[in-house]
């Protein structure tokens, strides 16, 4: 199986399912068994500083807490940018020369560049690695064995190249037309697809 790690699902505008209408989705994990991501679009009203007062300061703008998926809302999960990402991941039995080891270079796992997922149980004053935003998630999106392949052969979903600014877009509400219009030819036209047919 190709794993589409990193990928972004963009969501037909004809999907059904109202949790993930007009969504952009980055997938943290696909394997056989299964499928997660985060749901990059949809902010709440909550302020990151309610929750989380000790990251304020590494907020990417809007500095709201996202709605991450309809899995686990009260999960929360962060994706955060380091600019300076160490060259490679050490292997389970090694160590890196700091003393971090596979389970995150001080609580920061690579996905993709310079983009990774960060333990917000750690505190920010530790991080051995420099973070220069963050975004936070409640929930996520998941599926089950073969549930993700079922639906993007049935065309719910669009697979796409994630860019950097994507996942901490600072207008998230323009990203699910600016991810279709960058791809041109028939993605492109969809971004223009009414949100309302009906009234078209």
């Amino acid at each position: 199986m190709t794993t589409l790690k990193g990928r972004l699902l963009v969501a037909n505008p004809a999907m059904p399912d109202p949790n993930f209408h007009r969504t952009v989705v980055l997938l943290l994990a696909h394997q056989d068994d299964g499928a997660l991501g985060v749901v990059l679009n949809r902010p709440s009203e909550l302020d990151v500083d309610s929750p989380l007062p000790r990251w304020e300061r590494l907020v990417a703008d809007p500095p709201v807490v996202f709605v991450g998926g309809p899995v686990a809302p009260g999960a929360a999960i962060c994706l955060a940018r380091v600019p300076d990402p160490p060259p490679e991941v050490p292997d389970a039995a090694a160590h890196h020369p700091s003393g971090m080891d596979r389970e995150g270079l001080g609580g920061w796992v690579p996905l993709v560049g310079e983009l990774g997922t960060l333990d917000l149980e750690r505190d920010p004053d530790d991080l051995v690695i420099r973070v220069d935003a963050i975004r936070v998630f409640a929930g996520y999106a998941g599926w089950g064995p073969g549930q993700l392949e079922g639906e993007i052969d049935a065309g719910a979903w669009f697979v796409v190249v994630a860019e950097s600014g994507d996942a901490l877009s600072g207008d998230p509400d323009q990203l699910w037309k600016r991810v279709l219009r960058r791809q041109g030819g028939r993605l492109a036209l969809v971004a223009a697809y009414p949100n309302e047919p009906s009234l078209n």
